[in-house]
């Protein structure tokens, strides 16, 4: 491929379902979930491959993104309005600074396996955006019938990609066990595309305005015109040119507390641990901490998070539903 290869890491969001280590102030981003180095330093780490990497964040957090990334140029979105907005202004912004390239849109709190299998990925998919103008998906294999992922369902085989056939929000059990049954894979929330690529589907999308009033010169008009909006929904579920790559490589989203049994060392009774405890007749719960030592005793399959003046108790399986803690709290103004 002889066009450049810029990463753009996504890191505005601020991750509700990892409440209470994610606040509003400390978005889960910035945490260590997974070793020593924040979720941020390990995704910039992982495309080092790339000619460029950007990191596109929002004001608030902006000044932070050097400590996790000291290599990486900062994209500062005007407002915070999902993933279609902030993707359309980077790319755009990206555009205007690198020229003719590929974009490699990368989400800061995914978890990936060692070894070469992710770059070889992305570089093919790279490689399909470049040389087809298509807007690049990359799917998982799913392990499990999961209901907090979308789906993408692939096409006809073109060899090293398929066509996107379509995307499938996220589902029920049922759902996503007939999906998985069917063939679809795990949307991984990873994109590569060209810039006039996106920009040509974004003017057929409900983020229109915000690409007109870009041309324009005039990015604050445009977030203005445009409401909160997932790239998924926005743009990739009304592409007419789009493809997806699978992806050969071990993946996570770590979105939300019980997907940390996933990617931590397990004890003998399926306990594990991020910080200090002790369990006592307790099997398959998720424990979480800043420093604190926490303690169980007699309990089964419970997320239990002890962070600054904060503590969270749901049942594992309740997991997702952390996000409605968030949604109370906000109302009251403690997030």
């Amino acid at each position: 491929m002889d066009r450049p290869l810029v990463a753009l890491v996504l890191a505005g969001g601020t991750g509700t379902r990892l409440y209470p280590a994610s606040r509003s102030d400390r978005p889960k981003q910035f945490l260590p979930l997974v070793g020593d180095r924040s979720l941020l330093s390990r995704t910039v780490a992982r495309a080092s491959f790339a000619d460029e990497v950007f990191v596109c964040t929002r004001e608030a957090f902006a000044s932070e993104i050097p400590d996790h990334a000291p290599e990486a140029t900062v994209i500062v979105e005007p407002d915070g309005k999902d993933t279609g907005p902030a993707l359309v202004y980077a790319t755009h912004r990206i555009g205007e600074v690198v020229g003719d390239c590929v974009v490699l849109a990368l989400p800061s709190d995914h978890h990936v396996g060692d070894g070469g299998a992710f770059e070889a990925t992305m570089r093919t998919g790279a490689r399909v955006a470049a040389e087809t103008g298509s807007l690049v998906a990359f799917g998982v294999e799913p392990t499990r019938p999961d209901t907090g992922y979308g789906y993408v369902e692939p096409g006809a085989d073109r060899g090293d990609h398929f066509d996107l056939a379509a995307f499938r929000e996220k589902p029920d059990a049922e759902t996503a066990a007939r999906y998985i049954e069917s063939g679809c894979l795990w949307n991984a929330g990873i994109f590569a595309w060209t810039p006039d690529a996106l920009r040509r589907a974004a003017l057929g999308s409900p983020l229109a305005p915000l690409v007109e009033a870009l041309d324009a010169g005039d990015p604050e008009t445009g977030f203005e015109a445009v409401e909160a909006v997932s790239v998924d929904y926005a743009v990739m579920e009304r592409a007419e040119d789009a493809a997806v790559v699978p992806a050969a490589f071990e993946w996570d989203d770590l979105g939300s507390w019980d997907a940390l049994e996933r990617v931590l060392d397990a004890d003998a009774a399926d306990n594990v641990a991020l910080g200090e405890a002790l369990s006592v007749d307790a099997a398959g719960n998720v424990v979480a901490s800043d420093g604190k030592h926490v303690s169980l005793v007699g309990v089964d399959d419970l997320a239990v998070v002890a962070w600054d003046d904060r503590v969270l108790v749901a049942p594992k399986a309740e997991a997702q539903r952390v996000r409605e803690v968030v949604a109370a709290l906000k109302e009251e103004g403690r997030f």
